[in-house]
């Protein structure tokens, strides 16, 4: 049984990981889908994308 947790934690940690490489998210974006226009704006660079899909990209300037 312990074997079997440890099997579970480390499956549930690798993908944690893999989804976590394919993004470019920070805890400072924060996208919000405008459902009447058809895009998506982050709230807190104010970046706009078309689309229907959640952007996995953070369209922040780089300082």
């Amino acid at each position: 049984m312990p074997v079997l947790l440890l099997i579970l934690l480390l499956a549930v940690l690798g993908y944690m990981w893999i989804t976590r490489r394919n993004s470019t998210l920070t805890r400072a974006c924060r996208w919000r889908q405008e459902r009447a226009a058809g895009q998506w704006r982050c709230v807190s660079c104010g970046a706009v994308v078309p689309g229907g899909v959640a952007p996995r990209d953070c369209l922040r300037p780089r300082d």
